[in-house]
């Protein structure tokens, strides 16, 4: 087995093993899951356990941002390219063509299990030069909520990838039970105006519950 192999190997099984049972999973197990007989093959590779989850994320990375790129460009001109609704159907539709398209199964449930980790921060998304789909569409984002106070307006796109990894996840479990099928656009659909929703509900002012 050469290096590029095992490091894909233990990249995928680290995906899959992290979406089922957490972060805390045995790197052991994650070895034995790649076939490496090696309990130091995920530090030879990786470093740790933190290199081994950006690497999972930045193998994904350049598929995303292939076709989220595509998606903007699409979009250019358009009705859509400054709405909402347009804006993140360029952020999420790629991450559902990823189950469609090419039968990558765990990487949403991959992602609601490390929301927290640097690796998928906002300042990783905002920095990285190899994310630059994701800066342009928050960007165009912001600009769409100014009508929202300031505090409001960050509060709601700082929530969004929680409660868009927690969705998806909800839809990849869905699609592994049958209940719907990877290429139903009309449950793609019905999430992103969930999203939506999130980041344009109206403000209500309501006096606190005592």
């Amino acid at each position: 087995m050469g290096v590029n192999d095992a490091r894909e190997r233990i990249i995928l099984a680290a995906e899959r093993l992290i979406a089922e049972r957490g972060q805390a999973v045995p790197l052991r197990d994650i070895a034995a899951a790649a076939g490496q007989r090696n309990n130091s093959a995920i530090q030879y590779h990786f470093g740790s356990r933190d290199g081994l989850i950006e690497a999972v994320v930045e193998h994904r990375l350049a598929t995303l941002e292939v076709r989220r790129l595509e998606l903007l460009a699409e979009q250019t001109g358009s009705d859509d390219e400054e709405q909402v609704h347009g804006l993140l159907e360029a952020l999420v539709i790629p991450m559902f063509e990823l189950g469609e398209r090419h039968a990558i199964n765990h990487y949403a449930r991959f992602l609601e299990q490390i929301h927290t980790h640097p690796s998928v921060t906002d300042a990783a998304n905002l920095s990285s030069e190899r994310r630059t789909s994701v800066r342009v569409i928050m960007q165009r984002l912001e600009r769409e909520l100014t009508g929202l106070p300031p505090r409001l307006r960050i509060r709601r796109l700082r929530s969004l990838p929680t409660v868009l990894f927690a969705l998806l996840a909800d839809h990849e479990r869905a699609v592994e039970a049958g209940r719907v099928s990877p290429g139903d656009v009309s449950a793609w659909v019905e999430i992103i105006d969930m999203l939506a929703g999130v980041l344009t509900a109206p403000v209500v002012e309501r006096a606190p519950v005592r």
